[in-house]
């Protein structure tokens, strides 16, 4: 079964807008694509015509797959899943996390799991999402930014993937901060730094469409390389 782990340098990359345009773009080509959202902190819970990450994720791969088995694990709390289920006396069971995303492997072709915060985000006390990303023995795409103090979070980030030999195919550069760093510079910079390729830049949007984002990640990426 194919897998690809988004994650990203840090929280509010734009992990949720770029996986689902994945998820999207997958779906349109005819790949049957499952999503998951292991873990989720600080939203509400879907009511009504609320959105969240989830609803963000099943909509774009248009799944109807058990909510429980997407997201495992969700907590009100704006705080790491760790500080969420200390805060909040709950247990974290990495077991049932992983029964989640076998169940969902059954009935998909492809699964895209995005991360919650950074590499290091803590779950427990002696694991992280990057040992989450390592249980699941799936490939990774890291999201960063344009944002001034980009480099050194995205170079962090790759020296431990390669540290702890975490199949990285890349990097997607978000432009969401239009004052940030020029794009071919930091294309550029973040290549000769990290050995990883620049798999594409995403342009500031000022009015974000999901099908427009999905068409420019089909034009910009080879998506089956992503999952060999």
């Amino acid at each position: 079964m194919k897998s690809l782990f988004v994650t990203g340098t840090d929280t509010g990359i734009g992990k949720t807008c770029i996986s689902a345009g994945i998820a999207l773009a997958l779906k349109k080509s005819g790949v049957n694509v499952g999503v998951m959202k292991p873990f989720m902190c600080g939203m509400k819970q879907k009511t009504g015509s609320a959105v969240d990450d989830v609803t963000t994720l099943t909509n774009a791969a248009n799944v109807i797959d058990p909510r429980e088995l997407v997201n495992p694990f969700f907590s009100p709390i704006p705080a790491s899943p760790y500080t969420a289920a200390k805060n909040s006396g709950t247990k974290i069971s990495i077991n049932h996390v992983l029964d989640s995303y076998e169940k969902l492997s059954k009935v998909h072709d492809v699964i895209l799991v995005e991360g919650i915060g950074g590499i290091m985000t803590p779950i427990l006390k002696k694991f992280s999402i990057i040992d989450l990303i390592k249980e699941l023995h799936t490939n990774t795409l890291i999201v960063t930014s344009s944002k001034i103090g980009t480099v050194n979070h995205t170079v962090m980030t790759c020296k431990l993937c390669k540290d702890l030999e975490i199949p990285v195919k890349g990097l997607i550069i978000n432009n969401f901060d239009s004052e940030g760093y020029p794009i071919l510079e930091l294309e550029r910079d973040l290549n000769d730094l990290t050995d990883l390729p620049i798999l594409c830049s995403l342009p500031h949007l000022n009015n974000f469409n999901l099908d427009d984002l999905a068409q420019m990640i089909s034009d910009r990426l080879d998506l089956s390389s992503l999952f060999t």
